[in-house]
């Protein structure tokens, strides 16, 4: 990655090799962030963490096991990445869901509505990247540029929702969004240089989109790895004034 140039970013990034983490690195979006970090030569070091990856891995392992829906994990995920470096520059967290067993697919009409549906997307969507931030956020460096990112959806903002429907999935992002705002509301305290934003990918082909990506314009349906470089882009031009934004992957802001 190169070196910010937005006149906000003060501090640069580690020129001894960006130490970076991808929560739900194991497939999709994800797997792909991390891929282009490991690509890059200025970059040291990529924890990759996830549901998929072991739960024994010992010593110098950068596959660590972390589950968004169990709060020791997230812990023991945070501290396995402690011990093995001091802090981190880059924290990406790009795990989500749209339906599950429990949610069944979007709803189209508040008849759809369960609670036992919205709470599953909540549980991941919102509530698991609120506590990595409790656990990881504290780890980013004071002494060098560093950011906490997180990938929300434009279906979040409340400003632009002029369809109506998928009220769980909406509801936990726009939630994710205010999580995202309100953390960097302290951190902005605490470790003034670093940043804390929501990104929107855009539909990018995964499993999670193709049930729904069958009418998006061939120019618009992005390979998960052309996302990655979207979204490291958009990074890459944000300064801490913008910290608690949510912007889309061509660097737009998205109203909340």
């Amino acid at each position: 990655m190169a070196e910010a140039t937005d006149a906000g970013a003060t501090l640069r990034w580690r020129s001894g090799g960006i130490h970076a983490a991808v929560i739900g690195a194991s497939g999709g979006i994800g797997q792909a962030l991390a891929g282009a970090l490991e690509a890059r030569a200025d970059v040291c070091t990529v924890f990759r963490l996830g549901r998929g990856f072991p739960t024994d891995g010992e010593g110098a392992s950068r596959l660590i096991h972390l589950d968004l829906e169990d709060d020791e994990s997230i812990a023991r995920a945070a501290t396995a990445v402690q011990q093995q470096v001091d802090e981190l520059d880059l924290v990406l967290v790009a795990s989500g869901i749209l339906q599950d067993a429990a949610s069944g697919p979007p709803e189209k009409s508040w008849r759809a509505l369960t609670s036992d549906g919205m709470a599953a997307l909540f549980r991941v969507n919102t509530i698991g990247p609120a506590m990595i931030g409790r656990y990881f956020l504290p780890m980013l460096s004071r002494a060098h540029r560093s950011a906490f990112a997180v990938l929300s959806a434009r279906v979040g903002s409340i400003a632009d929702n002029r369809l109506g429907g998928w009220h769980s999935y909406r509801a936990s992002k726009a939630a994710l969004n205010m999580v995202v705002k309100t953390l960097s509301v302290e951190l902005a305290r605490r470790n003034p240089g670093a940043i804390c934003v929501s990104l929107h990918p855009g539909t990018v082909d995964t499993p999670l989109s193709a049930p729904f990506s069958r009418n998006v314009a061939a120019d618009k349906l992005f390979t998960p790895e052309r996302a990655a470089r979207h979204l490291l882009q958009v990074i890459e031009g944000l300064g801490p004034e913008d910290s608690g934004g949510f912007f889309a992957w061509d660097g737009t802001p998205i109203p909340f």
